[in-house]
């Protein structure tokens, strides 16, 4: 399996700025690893991290003594429980956005210009980041049969994703999809 996808994104990105020296220093192991495999064993990478250029503070969701606040939210445990909270979402809610991150700070490209054609239209909806649970993730994917992310709804309906939003909003029909919903208040 590839490392590189068990480590965290922000564990990835303090690589790649360069905090691969602290990383060799997080254990024999560690280094031997990192030299046969010619990467950065990820557990070791973060405690290095932590230690050297942290000075010992703790700051990665996903590490096993991270505060409660930090870590990722499970929306539902299984299958069923997912599509019975999918099915909710929707139920309770005009419009609704499977996203890459939150609208004020979009984790993709896709998610982005989703989010901007949804404030050029000021219509209310509700997002929910699907990087914060993996359970949520795989679950949408299979309850639309849509294999990509972000996904939108208009009521209990999907629509489509990136793609599919931006001929709709191209053409004027997301407009016209939109009319009755209620827009946000400034």
């Amino acid at each position: 399996q590839n490392q590189s996808s068990e480590m965290s994104a922000p564990l990835r990105r303090a690589l790649c700025l360069g905090v691969r020296a602290a990383a060799a220093h997080a254990s024999p192991a560690a280094a031997a690893w990192q030299t046969r495999a010619g990467g950065v064993a990820p557990r070791a990478a973060a405690a290095a991290f932590q230690r050297n250029a942290l000075g010992g503070v703790r700051g990665f969701a996903g590490d096993v003594d991270s505060d409660e606040d930090f870590k990722p939210k499970v929306h539902a445990t299984g299958g069923d429980d997912v599509q019975a909270v999918i099915t909710a979402i929707l139920k309770e809610n005009r419009v609704v956005l499977f996203m890459k991150g939150q609208p004020e700070a979009p984790q993709c490209g896709f998610s982005n210009l989703v989010v901007q054609m949804l404030a050029h239209q000021n219509v209310e909806y509700q997002a929910h980041d699907v990087l914060r649970s993996p359970e949520l993730r795989d679950g949408i994917k299979k309850f639309s049969s849509w294999p990509t992310i972000p996904q939108v709804y208009i009521d209990g309906e999907f629509v489509g994703g990136c793609d599919i939003m931006k001929e709709l909003h191209n053409s004027g029909e997301l407009n016209k999809m939109l009319a009755n919903h209620p827009k946000k208040s400034d």
